[in-house]
């Protein structure tokens, strides 16, 4: 049967580079990669907290991080910086001290930058959490799937899958509903496929949604 395999983990070292960028001794791996989960989770918590209300909307592309002896450099990929900014001047320098906060490391400084996505829509991650406040907002989900595909075709992209899985609509028997706009060539190396998978927590039960969008071809 069809072995799936994580399409960005796949395309290691040829169209996708590395998140988190550090070196650590065997026995410290573990520990670096956990700090690495914090720093996420404590942003990701803090935009949460602070966002506006009727946005709903955390417009996080993804965060990459690089760790020198004496600092952590910490960038933000985001669709919609004003969220983040918005009615905040220190907006950057709360969250810098809010993630220092969580970490007790005397010796290493932490940087926090922000970089803004020309085309938020094109991101995997901000589709997928639109979609979910969609069907939050009891959205039909073949109206919310296709929403987000016209969003994405105004960004250049040449093709986009979206799947949700889960109790869809409160039905009792759970099942698996998809949608294919263009080409997604998975099997193809050289091909650019961004992918992300996001939970959403519905009254009727959890449900995932899994969005591949074809970039381009090297």
């Amino acid at each position: 049967m069809g072995q799936k395999i994580n399409p960005l983990g796949f395309r290691l070292g040829t169209t996708q580079s590395h998140h988190s960028f550090w070196f650590a001794q065997p026995k410290n791996f573990s520990m670096g990669l956990q700090e690495d989960e914090k720093i996420r989770n404590c942003i990701k918590n803090y935009v949460q907290k602070n966002k506006k209300i009727c946005s709903g909307f955390e417009g996080i592309a993804h965060i990459g991080i690089q760790k020198r002896i004496d600092l952590i450099q910490v960038i933000i990929h985001i669709g919609f910086p004003n969220l983040l900014i918005e009615g905040r001047t220190r907006g950057v320098e709360e969250l810098q001290m809010n993630v220092q906060k969580e970490f007790h490391s005397v010796n290493r400084r932490l940087n926090i930058a922000i970089t803004r996505i020309e085309k938020p829509y094109g991101q995997p991650n901000i589709l997928a959490e639109y979609i979910a406040l969609q069907l939050k907002n009891r959205v039909s989900f073949r109206k919310a799937m296709k929403k987000a595909i016209e969003l994405t075709e105004q960004t250049d992209t040449k093709g986009i899958q979206v799947q949700i899985a889960g109790r869809i609509d409160g039905k009792e028997i759970a099942r698996v509903e998809w949608i294919r706009e263009g080409r997604v060539p998975l099997q193809t190396i050289r091909a650019k496929i961004d992918h992300c998978s996001h939970t959403i927590r519905t009254i009727y039960g959890v449900l995932g949604i899994k969005i591949w969008v074809f970039v381009n071809q090297e």
